[in-house]
């Protein structure tokens, strides 16, 4: 019996030894890793910094032209390809029946049914809205305006909203004229909302066609 006793207590020692030696005792955390639990959900992603997400199967768009194209395409039409609002305006960027045309798109139903031809006209009209802003963007990009920080792709953004006459009358009265469209959006809120991103590489063409993208 006693041996039995003995047995059995040296092996919930030695088995208590062994496990102790697999607990953490000195676990680091980060303020950015855990979170409430009450909220319910009990992890952030681990980091803020782009180069962390390199192995991650997680966009980072930055301040890159995806992310410019995507915010604006969530903004008028959550990205729904197939939208039309109340207005008429179609697709996920809501081009009107004239903005196609100027783009050289004169097939309503081929336009809905094509997520590829929205891209391309949405490229066109961002290459004509720059031809027509030269202007605007060479003296105002940098500066401040009625409280915004005036950037390149924000312009593009207000014209994409109201046009580019719009937006030169904008300019014209130092920010005091500032079209809404009928849903109460203004050029002053797309220039806020969507400024600061890379349009760089959209090169100024007042002929821009679909067919030329």
């Amino acid at each position: 019996m006693i041996k039995k006793w003995y047995f059995y207590a040296s092996l919930t020692v030695i088995t208590v030894f062994l496990s102790s030696g697999f607990k953490p005792f000195n676990l680091e955390t980060n303020p950015w890793f855990l979170i409430n639990e009450e909220d319910g959900t009990h992890y952030l992603y681990p980091s803020e910094e782009q180069e962390e997400y390199a192995n991650l199967n997680i966009p980072y768009t930055g301040n890159f032209f995806i992310g410019f194209k995507e915010a604006i395409g969530y903004r008028e039409s959550e990205n729904k390809y197939k939208k039309i609002n109340s207005l008429g305006y179609m697709g996920k960027y809501q081009f009107g029946i004239e903005t196609l045309k100027s783009v050289g798109i004169y097939n309503r139903s081929a336009f809905l049914n094509s997520p590829e031809l929205q891209e391309k006209a949405f490229l066109a009209l961002l290459a004509k809205n720059k031809w027509e802003l030269k202007t605007e963007i060479e003296k105002y990009e940098g500066t401040i305006l009625n409280g915004i920080q005036i950037t390149e792709s924000g312009i593009l953004a207000a014209a994409h909203l109201g046009g580019a006459g719009s937006v030169k009358k904008y300019f014209k009265h130092k920010g005091k004229r500032n079209f809404r469209d009928a849903y109460g959006s203004s050029i002053r809120s797309y220039m806020k909302m969507f400024g600061g991103y890379d349009t760089s590489f959209i090169i100024a063409d007042i002929n821009a066609k679909v067919k030329n993208i």
